[in-house]
């Protein structure tokens, strides 16, 4: 009588399906990237959950804080003037007897408003630069380069504040600072990370194919080389807003009586043993907002590097 062993006992065809289940599975879909990428973002990642919860208040409340809020931000009310935190006024009110809660709801759009369009006009013309620099190299970039080192060779805050000083104080002249000593962080940046995509094999091959600069600069290279860029504005979108109150604490930046966060921080420091609250509540503001793009920030840098989105 023959025996077999349970190795001779299989069938073929099912073990060849079986081996190539894996191999031959179709990728996944759109949606399911997605989702993973946001399990291995926010699971098990505290910190990443706080911010993110720091930044959808600091959003919300910069898109409906106007409409929202319980008195008229700019409205002085004589009779009512350096009251305490109570329930009509939650965060007390300032020396005009302005609401504190109304005037830091109603901040947060113009600090979300200024950032936003200084990273926009920094971003845009750091990547421009950055990316052709990089890219064609030769005296294009020692040109571009030598040019991004006139602004770097300052330190950031002394150089925005003497071009605000210079052109006068108003949120529009603290955006053209802001935006004068962000863009050259980006070009350098850009165009170290340009310097090492353009190298790799599959650009070479591209240009073999005969795919022309243009091509390949926006379709090849710099959608390569675009995540360090994601993260660092998400970190400077933080510092943008910390900077724009830091000229306006300075007087260079709004002007009273607008609510925005480092003008209100100016106008009661000369309160700030008679009326806590009146400095307390603008900063915390400050502080929690930064400190929720840093986290997210944080959290986009150790996501996107290899080596450490499994930890």
């Amino acid at each position: 009588m023959t025996t077999h062993s349970s190795a001779e006992s299989i069938d073929p065809i099912a073990a060849r399906e079986k081996l190539f289940s894996g191999r031959l599975a179709l990728p996944d879909s759109r949606g399911e990237r997605i989702k993973r990428g946001l399990r291995q973002f926010f699971v098990g990642k505290w910190l990443n959950v706080l911010g993110v919860f720091l930044i959808v208040l600091f959003l919300f409340d910069s898109l409906l804080g106007p409409t929202l809020a319980p008195y008229n931000p700019l409205k002085p009310a004589i009779y009512d003037q350096l009251q305490a935190p109570s329930l009509s006024h939650p965060f007390g009110t300032d020396s005009l007897g302005r609401d504190v809660l109304s005037r830091v709801m109603s901040g947060a759009r113009i600090s979300l408003g200024v950032a936003a369009i200084v990273l926009t006009i920094a971003v845009t013309l750091g990547v421009l630069i950055g990316g052709l620099s990089g890219f064609f190299g030769g005296w294009i970039d020692d040109i571009l380069m030598r040019f991004t080192d006139l602004f770097l060779a300052f330190p950031f805050l002394v150089l925005a504040i003497a071009i605000s000083a210079s052109l006068g104080p108003s949120l529009r002249n603290t955006v053209i600072a802001l935006s004068a000593v962000y863009w050259p962080w980006y070009a350098r940046l850009v165009r170290g990370q340009v310097l090492t995509v353009r190298t790799r094999e599959y650009v070479e091959s591209a240009r073999s194919c005969g795919c022309s600069n243009r091509r390949l600069l926006f379709r090849h290279v710099m959608p390569n080389a675009i995540s360090p860029v994601i993260v660092q504005v998400t970190l400077d979108i933080g510092y943008a807003i910390l900077a724009t109150a830091s000229l306006s604490f300075i007087g260079l930046g709004a002007q009273p009586p607008s609510p925005e966060w480092g003008a209100m921080i100016n106008d009661a420091r000369t309160y700030f043993q008679s009326a806590w609250w009146y400095i307390t509540f603008p900063g915390l503001a400050l502080a929690f907002t930064v400190l929720g793009f840093n986290l997210v920030g944080d959290g986009l840098r150790d996501f996107l590097d290899p080596r450490t989105r499994g930890n």
